[in-house]
């Protein structure tokens, strides 16, 4: 590809300095990389250039992102990168990196996706007409062999246009009015061509590269560059690359890079790559010129001593003797190449000197770095001579013909142009006796003036600039002011006796701007410009207040702290201990200062507010050969990436640091990490980590505490707790056998006062990552409560879930507790507090804390507190509440009554969506409570799936009764579940159901249920618990025999039994279980009003018994029911005795199927004639009745006394008469009988 190999020629050399004269050197040889950062200010650096690399040599280690060069148009998180914006100062390196990006591309190593990269340098592109021409006329026009080639098909090619020097170009690039161009074929001015390539509007999928000075960055519309970026020079690290590759004999590099790092003033502008240039030019020439002279004159005594040592008066050691230097070396080089000889003394052109002085100085203020010819003309500088001014001084000044517009110039650097001005400075004002800043048409042209006068002048103007463009220029000219830097110029400038006086006035006169609310950039370089004047008193200030102790950062201004820099980097003695705190807590001066620390043994930098930009200029001090061993950063929010920042020292394995501090310094999981990860790398050292204070997330205790394990690490303590805090988790390590710190839930039921007082301290450290802590069962008082409170308090984020059932919280405790639920970090879900001894007043607190801050509560257990009614209207409110999501309540036995569901159910029914499961067991829920609660389970906004009024036997016995009868026992009266045979489980299951204060049945039919002596004990133990609802028992047909029916006495003598029937027929009850039953109704005689004890045999005892009962006043029975007992004459005389005694009540009676004789059943007639007697049904079925008797029955019938209204004889033997004569007495107006049953017919009374 002919692109890439006339690239590769073209970009394979550089001409350090210059374009296109002198010595080329391969680039792969001589380049080294530079420091570029993701990132950067969008507005205008007003600082001078020089002064943004002083700022960047102190703070670019320690910020944003490293981006390498080859990688700018690597995708970034959130989009891809097309449009890439690069900022440095003047001779950074801006055109180098992009010499060194396309000759990777040329040579095949890098970026090789791409197709086409064509470097467009602006100041070739500069038009001089306004000639139209397409953008494929300007590619071919820079590359000819290009022709042909068809971009316009979309997406055919990756292609990449460079830019190159935005702050060079001279055209306006307007992106608000041009016009839009998308046609790549079209026609346009250079000025819309390059807005809509860089738009996107023409060749949409390019990508650009443009690079500036970062004054002219503002030229580009943010909304046009995906990413901008910062060439900030050489770092300390990569000034010695440079040196290295530059000088192979390694004694000659070890002699220039040690005296260029002890001249602090020319380390820091070797931040410039041009700069180190010209230091390593002038220090090779001076160490040739010593090495020639040493052999001519045979001084080898001479020849080992350094540059620092050697020649004192003619090493370079300020930015003017450099620069002074390099204008000597450049002309006597000149003189060689044209005249063919060298000497020590230089020959001045001074006519050409001050031409070449006018146009630096005028275009300086005028803030221009490229000239063209009428610039040149203007200053008498004839076009043609600039060619030779050119050849003269190939290093200084240079010319460049472009592609478009023809021939241009420019000084190498705008420094070596500050320094040409500061020297025509002081030739006119040699020449002229006045200074260049008074104009020919002034009055003050006769005046003569001084040099003092100058200098003050410049001061003065430098002060005023807004953006300090005369700040070097300044520094130029008071260093030129001495007259051992004038010697240099011996034959240019005017040789002065050396005048104390004169300094001392303008060292003074700079002092004096110092008590002027300076700007902390002109102070500092005022303090330059004293040390230009080999000026130290400053610095001899500062190291009075250092012995004396009275340094404070509120007495300092930007200067002296620069000249504090410079002081401590200076001191010949070591540091053993440096500590921020004496000089200004901030990030600025910790890295102003960073090297001290490097020669420091402890850095104490605690409580400083130091962030992150802190971190990395430490790491580099790590990462370094330092003395540094121990190092405290407690109390400074660094957070992760200060840490991570760190920890790339940290894991360098020249760091030998052996203690480190990182107590309470908003450290989590990542930051952990990341510490973990750097003593992997490097364990052998430290020996101690303190990180007390921290918040390690999930995971970050154990990534450290692992490292312990490694046999290369040498950790001897990690330390995570406090004093207190580490004793319990020691403790609890003792007893548990685990690490309380990798534990999420701590069970510590029957904990004493100490150890909670223990447990505290942990719980309120950050690095206790305690999920659920279970309590239940422990002695904890009040004092406890705010013990515990206070601790979670301060680490509330991770608990989720707290068991204090069964301690003593009460209702003072659950108010200490509430200041916890309040607070907004709390993340409680569950809380268990069953049993607590809380009433409606801790409710109160609870529902309230809860209701400021609900959000995060889902369980909540209150079992078995007297919460009451008012209690659980409390916790209504806080179900009403729409921000509670709470999804499971537990309020079994709350002594909650009606009043409390229909509280429940309103909440539930204004806020139905959250809540999942409800228990409500052992409570007493009235009439009503069950179904106000079960009715919202029909709501179809309701997700209640579980609600439980029930324990688990009793809801099996509620789900086996919705089985077989299709409805809800809770919600029934009377429940029938005769004919099925239950058997114990089910049994124990009814039991269970009859208990609970939920089941409110009147009645309970149980006939032929199978039910055994046993299970009848099991009944009516727990009919016993829950008597006071029960009206009605059918027990019929189950073989109880005696002892059921003494089980079921015990219920019957209770004096909360409200038993009104009691049906036991066919129950194998004998005169034993009769005297026990009547036995227990006479001591609780007044509620019974039905009884039927058919179908057993109760003997003589046992009817004697009944009578007994019948003739207690106080029985109330109404409904006895005696069928097939056997009935005998003596039994039926107890029982028309017992009748006599007591008539009053009884209302219906049944004999039926008991073989009632005539002698035994006439005496029973009788009684139906007496008033007193209110019986009004009477059965005889199945009586053997005859004809015979029906004289004595009717006789009674036809008494006026009578209240018989109904008369039951079917199946006896009373013939067509006994049965006329009974019809018969129906029309006897005497007779009440309503109802007469004889077989299957029915006689009704006739109203005669």
């Amino acid at each position: 590809m002919h692109l890439k190999s006339n690239l590769k020629k073209k970009y394979q050399r550089v001409f350090e300095g210059i374009a296109k004269q002198g010595d080329a050197t391969l680039l792969n040889n001589i380049y080294t990389d530079l420091y570029i950062t993701q990132g950067g200010s969008e507005q205008v650096n007003t600082e001078h250039e020089v002064r943004q690399i002083e700022v960047t040599s102190r703070r670019h280690e320690s910020q944003e992102i490293q981006v390498e060069c080859t990688h700018l148009f690597k995708p970034g998180k959130d989009k891809k990168i097309k449009t890439v914006l690069t900022k440095g100062v003047a001779g950074i390196g801006k055109s180098v990196s992009v010499q060194k990006f396309v000759l990777d591309w040329a040579e095949g190593k890098e970026n090789q996706d791409i197709s086409f990269i064509f470097p467009l340098p602006f100041r070739e592109m500069n038009l001089q007409d306004k000639e139209k021409q397409s953008l494929m006329d300007l590619i071919t026009q820079f590359f000819p062999e290009t022709k042909g080639l068809n971009l316009a098909k979309r997406n055919m090619y990756k292609v990449l246009f460079i830019l190159d020097g935005l702050d060079e170009f001279r055209l306006p690039l307007n992106f608000k009015d041009n016009e839009t161009l998308c046609d790549v074929l079209s026609p346009a001015s250079l000025d819309v061509l390059l807005t809509n390539l860089i738009k996107g509007n023409l060749l949409p999928s390019a990508l650009i590269w443009i690079t500036t000075r970062p004054a002219a960055a503002s030229k580009i519309p943010p909304y046009c560059i995906d990413q901008v970026t910062e060439i900030r020079g050489f770092n300390d690290t990569q000034k010695e690359e440079y040196f290295r590759k530059r000088f192979t004999d390694e004694n000659q590099f070890k002699e220039i890079i040690d005296h260029i790092i002890k001249s602090k003033s020319l380390f820091i502008m070797c931040h410039i790559p041009v700069f180190c240039w010209i230091s390593a030019t002038v220090l090779q020439n001076i160490l040739e010129m010593k090495t020639n002279n040493n052999l001519k004159n045979n001084q080898s005594n001479d020849a080992s001593k350094t540059l620092q040592e050697s020649n004192t008066e003619d090493t370079p050691k300020t930015l003017t003797q450099m620069y002074t230097h390099f204008l000597r070396f450049q002309i006597q080089q000149s003189r060689r190449k044209y005249d063919g000889e060298y000497t020590p003394d230089v020959s001045w052109d001074k006519d050409a000197i001050l031409s070449l002085g006018k146009l630096a100085f005028q275009q300086l203020e005028r803030n221009n770095v490229i000239f063209y010819e009428s610039d040149l003309e203007a200053c008498g500088i004839d076009v043609y001579k600039a060619s030779v001014y050119s050849g003269m001084c190939t290093q200084i000044f240079k010319e460049e013909t472009g592609i478009i517009l023809g021939t241009m110039y420019c000084f190498v650097h705008l420094s070596i142009q500050e320094f040409i001005a500061a020297l025509y400075a002081h030739l006119f004002l040699d020449i002229h006796k006045k200074s260049v800043f008074v104009h020919e048409s002034t009055e003050q042209d006769s005046k003569k003036e001084t040099l003092t006068d100058l200098l003050k002048t410049v001061v003065d103007k430098a002060l005023e600039s807004d953006n300090g463009h005369l700040d070097l220029f300044l520094r130029f000219l008071l260093g030129l002011s001495l007259q051992s830097n004038r010697l240099l110029l011996q034959g240019l400038l005017t040789q002065q006796d050396e005048n104390d006086q004169s300094k001392k006035e303008i060292v003074q006169y700079i002092k004096q701007k110092f008590e002027a609310n300076l700007s902390p950039e002109r102070s500092i370089n005022l303090f330059y410009c004293l040390n230009e004047l080999n000026d130290q008193t400053l610095v001899k200030e500062i190291q009075t207040h250092l012995s004396k102790g009275s340094l404070s950062s509120a007495e300092l201004s930007p200067a002296q702290w620069s000249a504090m820099a410079f002081v401590l980097l200076t001191s010949k003695e070591e540091q053993e201990e440096f500590e921020l705190q004496k000089f200004k807590k901030s990030d600025e001066c910790l890295i102003r200062l960073s090297a001290v620390i490097k020669n420091s043994k402890i850095a104490l930098l605690n409580d400083c507010d130091l962030t992150d930009r802190s971190c990395s200029a430490l790491a580099t001090v790590l990462a370094s050969d330092t003395s540094l061993k121990e190092l405290n950063m407690n109390n400074n929010n660094l957070q992760d990436p200060g840490v991570k920042l760190l920890c790339t020292g940290l894991e360098n394995l020249k760091c030998e640091l052996e203690i480190l501090r990182l107590s309470d310094c908003g450290i989590t999981e990542e930051g952990y990490k990341a510490l973990a990860s750097a003593l992997r790398s490097n364990p052998s050292h430290l020996i101690e980590l303190d990180l007390t204070g921290n918040d390690p997330g999930q995971s970050g205790v154990k990534e450290l505490s692992d490292l312990l394990q490694d046999p290369n690490c040498k950790l001897k303590t990690l330390r995570f707790l406090g004093t207190a805090a580490d004793k319990a988790c020691q403790d609890v390590n003792r007893v548990l056998g685990e690490n309380l710190l990798l534990l999420r839930e701590l069970n510590l039921s029957e904990l004493g006062l100490s150890g909670l007082n223990k447990l505290a301290a942990v719980l309120q450290d950050k690095h206790c990552k305690l999920n659920k802590l279970i309590l239940n069962n422990s002695d904890i008082t009040e004092e406890d409560c705010c013990i515990l409170t206070s601790a979670l308090n301060s680490n509330p984020s991770n608990l989720t879930e707290l068991n204090l059932s069964g301690t003593k919280l009460r209702n003072s405790g659950m108010k200490i507790f509430s200041t916890l639920f309040k607070n907004e970090k709390c993340s409680l879900q569950k809380l268990m507090f069953n049993c607590i001894s809380i009433t409606e007043e801790g409710c109160a607190a609870l529902a309230s804390a809860f209701n400021s801050n609900p959000s995060n509560l889902i369980e909540l257990d209150l079992s078995e507190n007297k919460l009451g009614n008012s209690g659980v209207t409390e916790i209504s409110t806080l179900l009403a509440n729409s921000q509670c999501t709470l999804q499971i309540l537990r309020l079994s036995d709350c002594s909650i009554t009606e009043e409390g569901y229909k509280a429940l159910a309103s909440a539930l029914r204004s806020n139905p969506s959250h809540l999942i499961e409800l228990d409500l067991k052992g409570n007493d829920p009235g009439q009503s409570g069950v179904k106000q609660i079960t009715d919202l389970l029909q709501d179809p906004n309701c997700h209640l799936k579980t609600l439980r009024f029930l324990g688990p036997a009793a809801d099996e016995a509620c789900q086996y009764v919705i089985k077989v009868q299709g409805e809800n026992p809770l919600l029934l009266k009377e429940l029938n579940l005769s004919l099925h045979e239950l058997g114990d489980t089910r049994v124990n299951q009814i039991a269970a159901l009859l208990q609970d204060k939920h089941c409110k049945l009147n009645t309970l039919i149980l006939c032929g249920c199978c039910i055994t002596e046993k299970q009848c004990f099991i009944l009516t133990s727990t009919l016993k618990s829950n008597p006071s609802h029960l009206r009605e028992l059918d027990l019929s047909g189950n073989k109880i025999e005696n002892k059921g029916v003494k089980h079921l006495c015990d219920l019957l003598i209770d004096f909360h039994c409200k038993m009104e029937r009691l049906r036991l027929r066919g129950c194998d009850m004998t005169d034993e279980g009769c005297s026990a039953l009547t036995s227990a109704l006479k001591s609780n005689p007044s509620h019974l009003r039905e009884l039927d004890l058919s179908e057993n045999k109760l003997g003589d005892s046992g009817f004697e018994n009944i009578s007994n009962l019948l003739k207690n006043p106080e029985c109330k029975l109404e409904i006895l029911a005696l069928c097939k007992c056997s009935i005998k004459e003596k039994q039926c005389v107890f029982l028309t005795s017992a009748l006599k005694s007591n008539p009053s009540h009884l209302r219906e009676l049944d004999l039926s199927g008991n073989v009632l004789k005539h002698t035994r059943v006439n005496k029973f007639y009788d009684i139906l004639k007496e008033s007193r007697f209110k019986l009004e049904r009477l059965r005889l079925r199945y009586c053997a009745i005859k004809a015979e008797d029906c004289s004595a029955l009717t006789s009674a019938l036809k008494s006026k006394s009578s209240h018989l209204r109904e008369l039951a004889l079917s199946g006896n033997e009373l013939g067509q008469l006994g049965a006329t004569n009974l019809c018969d007495i129906l029309m006897n107006p005497q007779c009440k009988l309503e109802k007469l049953e004889l077989v299957t017919l029915y006689c009704t009374a006739v109203t005669v």
